[in-house]
C-alpha cells in the first residue's frame, strides 16, 4: 500500500514502540498482518534464505521488486532493508531511496557499512551518504532509518554507535538503529543520546535484548525483528523434517494446525 510518510512516522512513539515483525515473502506478511501486525519491515536475510542463499546475495532490484509486492499485497506500511543502499556514494544512495518511493514503500534502511572492505564507512563520508539519503526521503515521501552497523559486526565500541546515530539524525534521518548493542544498559545509553535530535531509536529483537515493556521504558519507539522470524520458520521445518526422516512420526502436525488455521484466515483476507 502507498502510506505517507507522517502516518507511518506516526506510529514510531517513543516509551510505546511500533512492533514491526519482518517477513520473508507474501505468505508470512499476509498471516503477520493477520495476527495484528500494524507495519512490516522486509528482510534481506530472509529474502536471501528463502532463495537458498546467503545475506548479502540479493541485488537492489530483486530487493525494491520484493519489497514493492509485499506492500501491494498487505494493508499496512512497508519498510525496505535496503542493505547499504547498494552503493558507496552518496548520489547512489539516493538514487535508490528514490526508487523504494516508487515501489510505493512507506519506508527504508540505509546501513553504514561497507560489504567490500568489511569496515563501516569513515564517519564523514557515511553522513554524507545519510544526508542524501534524508533530503530524497522527504522529498519522495519515505521514511528513513540509518543504521549504524559496526555492533552488527563484532564491534563493542559504543560511544562510536553514539557519535553516528546522532550524526546521521542531525543529518536528516528520522529513525536510526545500531544494531549489535542490545544490552539494556547500551539502549539506554543510545536513546538517552538519540532524544534530543527528535529521532526515534529502533532495537532490534536478539537473543539477549531486554524484553519490549524494558525497551519501552528506555524510549525506543520501534522494535523489528530482522531475519529472526525466518530462521525461527526454518527452525520448525527442521524438527518436523528430522522428526519425519529420523523417527517416522507426524508430531510436527500439532504445531503445522495452528499454522494453517492461522494462514488460512489471514489469506482469505487478502
Amino acid at each position: 500500500m502507498t502510506t505517507a510518510p507522517d502516518d507511518f512516522l506516526a506510529l514510531h512513539v517513543p516509551g510505546r514502540p511500533l512492533l514491526l515483525p519482518n517477513p520473508w515473502d507474501l505468505g508470512s506478511a499476509r498471516l503477520l498482518v493477520g495476527l495484528g501486525a500494524r507495519a512490516l519491515g522486509t528482510t534481506s536475510a530472509g529474502l536471501a534464505g528463502a532463495g537458498g542463499r546467503p545475506d548479502g546475495q540479493v541485488g537492489r532490484d530483486e530487493a525494491l521488486a520484493h519489497a514493492a509486492a509485499v506492500a501491494a499485497a498487505v494493508p499496512v506500511p512497508v519498510s525496505a532493508d535496503l542493505e547499504n543502499g547498494y552503493a558507496d556514494d552518496p548520489d547512489g544512495v539516493a538514487a535508490t531511496v528514490a526508487l523504494a518511493a516508487q515501489a510505493g514503500l512507506a519506508g527504508c534502511s540505509v546501513e553504514d557499512w561497507d560489504p567490500v572492505r568489511e569496515q563501516p564507512y569513515p564517519l564523514e563520508h557515511a553522513v554524507e551518504r545519510v544526508a542524501a539519503a534524508a533530503a530524497t526521503a522527504r522529498r519522495t515521501g519515505v521514511v528513513l532509518t540509518a543504521r549504524a552497523d559496526a555492533g552488527f559486526h563484532g564491534s563493542t565500541d559504543l560511544d562510536d554507535a553514539v557519535r553516528r546515530l546522532v550524526a546521521f539524525a542531525e543529518a536528516g534521518a528520522p529513525v536510526v538503529y545500531a544494531p549489535g548493542h542490545q544490552s539494556a544498559s547500551a539502549v539506554r545509553t543510545l536513546a538517552g543520546a538519540v532524544a534530543p535530535t527528535g529521532a526515534r531509536l529502533n532495537v532490534i529483537a536478539l537473543p539477549g535484548t531486554p524484553a519490549v515493556a524494558e525497551l519501552a521504558a528506555s524510549g525506543v519507539a520501534r522494535v523489528s525483528t530482522g531475519s529472526g522470524l525466518y530462521w525461527a520458520a526454518m527452525g520448525g521445518l527442521v524438527g518436523a523434517a528430522r522428526e519425519l526422516l529420523e523417527q517416522g512420526t507426524y508430531g510436527f502436525w500439532q504445531e503445522a494446525a495452528t499454522g494453517r488455521a492461522e494462514g488460512g484466515r489471514a489469506f482469505a483476507d487478502s
